[in-house]
C-alpha cells in the first residue's frame, strides 16, 4: 500500500542565516537594483538605499533602549515603512508582531497584552478606522506623557509609540525622527547583535484565529520565513530581474513572507500599488512599473479583470505569480492567462503556523493540475495524511493534513496549552485541513475536519456539493466567486461594495472577499 506521505526534494539546502545577513547580502550584490516601489509615497529606492533606511531605523530603535527578544508591534497597511520596520527589527533582533489594520479596539488591546509589546509602530488612520483615536481610548496617559514613557495600566508593558506621517502627536515619536536617532554606539551594538543573532530565534508573530477563540500568536523564526520565501521565490523562477507586484496586505503571511522574503532573497523589485487594494491601481503599477509578477487571491483577479478600461493597460510584462486563499474558477484562470499574461501563474497552500507554505504548483505545470491542486509538497517539507487514529491513509483517500520540517512555527506565543493541541512530540503539525495526495504526488485540500458530520454512520462534509456565490458590485462591473458554505463560516471574508476609491472595509479589500487564515 502506497500510504500518503510525500517529502520534498532536497537537492537545494536550506540556508542556515538570519534575515538580516540574507538582507546585507542581496543589498550589496544588488545595491543600485530597484529595490521596493510604493507609487503613493513616491518612494523608489535601490537595495542600497533600502538598507540605509534599515540600518537607520535599526540604530535609532536600539537607542530607545529597545533590546533584542523585545516585542514591537505594527500596526499599518502597505508603505514603505512597513517594510523598513521589518528587516530593522529583524537585524535589532527584535520580535516583529503583525497587527491587522482591521482590528477594533478589544482586538488590538488582547494582542498588545498577549505577547507583551514593548513598542508600537502605528498609521494614524486607514479609511474610517482612526488609530491614533483608538490608542488614545486604551492609553488616554499618551496625551500627557513625553514620547517612549507611557505608563498605562491598561498596556502596562507599552512604553513606545512610533507614528507615521509628518504630523506630531502627543506621547508619540515620529517615524522619521527616530531614523535620526542612533548613536556611532548604536550602529556598533547593531553589528554585534548582527553576530550574535542566532537563525532559530523567534523574530515575528503573526496572529491567527483560526475557527474558535481569541487569537494565537504564531512564533516564527529567522530559519522559517527566509528559506519558505526563498524556496517560494525559487519556485516562481525570480531572480533580480523580476518586479513583484504586491497588492496583498503586508501583515499578512501572503504579503510579508511570499511577497518580501521572496524579493529580497532573490533580488527582486517589491511594488506596493496602495495602502490596500484598489484594482485599478495595482494594474496601473504593473503597467508603469512593467512588474513581471503579480500576486492575489482569485476575487482580486476577478476585480482586476472587471476594472473599467481593463484594455488600457499594458500587461504584458507579466509572466508569473501567486493566486491563493481560495480554488480558483477554471473561467477566471483561463482569463489570467489569457488577458493578464499571466502564463506560469502557481497556486499555493499552506497556514500562518507553517511560514506558511508546504505546497505549491510549478510554473510549468499542467493547466488542469493548477486549477484542480495545490501542487507538489515544497524542498525540504514533509506532509503525510492521515485517518482520525493518525495512521496514514492510501494515496487518493482523504484524511488530515500533518505538516513536518524547517517551516513549523516555534509554538503559540505564551500558550503550550495551545501548542500541544497541534504540534505533537514528533514535530507534526496538525493542520486541521482535509487532504487528499494523489499518485503523483500533488496535494488538494478538501475541507476542515471540523466541519466533519456524522449522518446515517458516514462522516460528510455539510457544504460538499453546494455553493454560495457572492459577488462585489461596483459600477456596471462585477466580481465574484464560489465558496462552500463551510468557507463563509470559517473565513474572515469581508466585501467592500462602495464606489471607486473605497478600498477598505473592516480589514477586507476592496470589491473582494478576503479571507486571513487558512488555506493559504
Amino acid at each position: 500500500m502506497d500510504l500518503s506521505f510525500v517529502e520534498g526534494t532536497c537537492a537545494m539546502p536550506l540556508r542556515y542565516e538570519t534575515i538580516g545577513s540574507a538582507f546585507d547580502q542581496t543589498a550589496r550584490r544588488f545595491a543600485e537594483r530597484d529595490a521596493l516601489i510604493v507609487p503613493a509615497q513616491q518612494v523608489r529606492w535601490s537595495y542600497a538605499q533600502l538598507k540605509d533606511r534599515v540600518d537607520l531605523l535599526a540604530s535609532g530603535l536600539l537607542s530607545l533602549g529597545l533590546n533584542p527578544g523585545d516585542r514591537i508591534g505594527i500596526w499599518a497597511p502597505n508603505r514603505a515603512e512597513w517594510t523598513v520596520a521589518q528587516f530593522a527589527s529583524a537585524k535589532a533582533g527584535l520580535i516583529l508582531v503583525n497587527i491587522n489594520p482591521a482590528y477594533r479596539l478589544s482586538e488590538l488591546e488582547f494582542c498588545l497584552k498577549k505577547v507583551g509589546c514593548r513598542a508600537l509602530i502605528t498609521a494614524e488612520r486607514l479609511k474610517n478606522s482612526d488609530y491614533l483615536e483608538m490608542l488614545r481610548i486604551l492609553a488616554p496617559e499618551l496625551d500627557s506623557c513625553a514620547p517612549n514613557g507611557l505608563v498605562s495600566p491598561r498596556l502596562p508593558q507599552l512604553k513606545l509609540v512610533i507614528r507615521l506621517g509628518s504630523a506630531h502627536t502627543a506621547g508619540c515619536l515620529n517615524f522619521d525622527e527616530v531614523l535620526q536617532l542612533g548613536m556611532t554606539s548604536d550602529r556598533a551594538r547593531l553589528d554585534q547583535i548582527c553576530m550574535d543573532l542566532q537563525p532559530d530565534d523567534a523574530i515575528n508573530i503573526q496572529f491567527t484565529s483560526g475557527t474558535t477563540g481569541l487569537p494565537k500568536g504564531a512564533t516564527l523564526s529567522h530559519y522559517n520565513v527566509l528559506n519558505n520565501g526563498y524556496f517560494v521565490g525559487r519556485g516562481l523562477g525570480l531572480t533580480e530581474r523580476d518586479r513583484i507586484c504586491i497588492p496583498v496586505p503586508l501583515y499578512h503571511c501572503f504579503g510579508m513572507v511570499l511577497g518580501n522574503m521572496a524579493a529580497i532573497s532573490h533580488g527582486a523589485a517589491m511594488i506596493y500599488p496602495a495602502e490596500s487594494f484598489d484594482p485599478a491601481k495595482t494594474l496601473e503599477a504593473v503597467d508603469t512599473e512593467r512588474a513581471t509578477a503579480l500576486y492575489g487571491v482569485p476575487t482580486m483577479f476577478i476585480a482586476e479583470l472587471e476594472t473599467p478600461e481593463f484594455s488600457r493597460y499594458d500587461l504584458s510584462s507579466l509572466r508569473t505569480g501567486i493566486m491563493a486563499g481560495s480554488p480558483c474558477p477554471v473561467e477566471v484562470m483561463k482569463r489570467v492567462i489569457g488577458n493578464m499574461h499571466l502564463t506560469q501563474i502557481t497556486n499555493c497552500y499552506g497556514m500562518t503556523e507553517t511560514s506558511p507554505v508546504s505546497f505549491q504548483t510549478a510554473i510549468d505545470d499542467s493547466f488542469e493540475r493548477r486549477v484542480s491542486t495545490v501542487g507538489r509538497v515544497h524542498p525540504h517539507v514533509q506532509v503525510k495524511v492521515v485517518d482520525s487514529q493518525g495512521r496514514g491513509v492510501p494515496r487518493g483517500v482523504q484524511g488530515e493534513i500533518h505538516t513536518r520540517g524547517y517551516s513549523v512555527m516555534k509554538g503559540y506565543w505564551a500558550d503550550p496549552e495551545k501548542t500541544r493541541e497541534v504540534l505533537d512530540d514528533a514535530g507534526w503539525l496538525h493542520t486541521g485541513d482535509l487532504g487528499v495526495i494523489d499518485e503523483q504526488g500533488y496535494g488538494n485540500v478538501t475541507g476542515r475536519l471540523k466541519d466533519l458530520v456524522i449522518r446515517g454512520g458516514e462522516k460528510r462534509l455539510p457544504a460538499r456539493g453546494r455553493g454560495v456565490l457572492v459577488s462585489a458590485r461596483q459600477g456596471t462591473g462585477s466580481a465574484g466567486m464560489w465558496c462552500t458554505r463551510r468557507e463563509i463560516r470559517r473565513r474572515d471574508m469581508r466585501v467592500d461594495s462602495a464606489k471607486a476609491g473605497n478600498q477598505q472595509h473592516r480589514g477586507g479589500s476592496s470589491r473582494i472577499l478576503q479571507g486571513t487564515d487558512r488555506p493559504l
